[in-house]
């Protein structure tokens, strides 16, 4: 008996914001670097998972198991900076922000946290079963992304939002706080 399979294949894609980072200075003005995006070539995987809570975690567990890596101390999750991190992706998996760090300053403020500094990467993906290492590895690979997750930063917040087109939005939130 021969047995004819035909595989279930999603195309994957990954896009990227460049790593976006503030310094509180007097009158609370920002320092950032310029926004930009970054499309890697999609690759072949299988249908993504929608559980975003367990995405979430991924995200945070690698995160910090690369710090660790490099001798650095461990973030903290803060669930104030998860809220403005969740609302951000969810406004951007359903369109109402265009992708990137609009509004950035406010979510900082939103979170009530006294900080010295502050930095945020996002990234949405489609098509992977694991969403989160796709995320996390094109944040690894890209310098300004790199910077943020190496940085002197001792809170962190991650969001993640899907849409009905099946595309999952990440995004992290670090802080030192004062």
């Amino acid at each position: 008996m021969i047995r004819r399979t035909i595989p279930h294949i999603a195309l994957g894609s990954l896009v990227l914001a460049s790593g976006l980072f503030a310094i509180s200075a007097p009158g609370q003005s920002f320092t950032q670097t310029p926004v930009t995006t970054k499309q890697l070539k999609p690759v072949s995987r299988v249908a993504q998972s929608t559980n975003t809570a367990a995405i979430e975690q991924s995200v945070f567990n690698q995160i910090n198991q690369y710090r660790a890596s490099k001798g650095l101390k461990a973030l903290t999750r803060n669930s104030s900076i998860d809220t403005q991190a969740r609302i951000h992706s969810q406004n951007m998996a359903s369109g109402k922000v265009p992708f990137g760090h609009q509004g950035f300053s406010e979510r900082i403020k939103a979170t009530k946290i006294s900080y010295s500094g502050a930095a945020e990467n996002v990234a949405y993906n489609k098509g992977y079963s694991d969403p989160a290492t796709q995320a996390v590895q094109g944040w690894l690979k890209s310098s300004g992304h790199l910077q943020n997750i190496q940085g002197n930063y001792n809170l962190t917040g991650i969001g993640v939002a899907t849409n009905s087109k099946g595309e999952v939005y990440f995004t992290q939130i670090f802080l030192k706080s004062r």
